[in-house]
């Protein structure tokens, strides 16, 4: 049983055509070719882990495999994020998930917490709703009374 470390891609794509071998006629546990499968099993995973490691999914991915794979439609999300308007803002990126829409959405449905915290890529366009608001609204600030009562005192 000679298995040496898998150092190159020409040593992975070797261990990978001797794993391949055994998922046709997969070897019983104990057994010297069992042996064998579940070490090259290892040193292929840990090679995989290291150079072809996997992203966790955007938050918004994530809920939509969830809906997907159990069947769920938007209403059923309403107990944990809110109103339906607010589910289909949350499924369009239109709005971020807040802490406890994200601990809902764990405890309810199994959703990973940790792909639920990254943040969400919202458009262009919903950022510079937001920009254009928050200007608005120091103007407003700014403009009234309460700025320039204190502005010369």
């Amino acid at each position: 049983m000679e298995i040496r470390p898998i150092h190159t891609d020409d040593d992975y794509k070797t261990a990978l055509r001797e794993v391949s071998a055994y998922f046709d006629c997969e070897p019983i546990p104990g057994t010297p070719d069992g042996d064998r499968f579940e070490v090259l099993l290892t040193l292929v995973e840990a090679y995989e882990t290291k150079h072809y490691p996997v992203d966790l999914p955007d938050p918004v991915e994530a809920i939509k495999f969830r809906m997907e794979q159990a069947g769920l439609s938007p209403k059923d999300l309403v107990p944990a994020i809110g109103r339906l308007n607010r589910v289909y803002e949350v499924l369009n990126r239109k709005r971020p998930l807040t802490l406890n829409m994200i601990w809902k959405l764990h405890e309810k449905f199994g959703i990973s917490a940790e792909s639920l915290i990254r943040p969400i890529k919202l458009p262009l366009s919903c950022r510079r709703r937001k920009r254009s608001v928050r200007k608005a609204a120091k103007r407003r600030l700014f403009c009234g009374e309460w700025f320039f009562t204190s502005r010369k005192s």
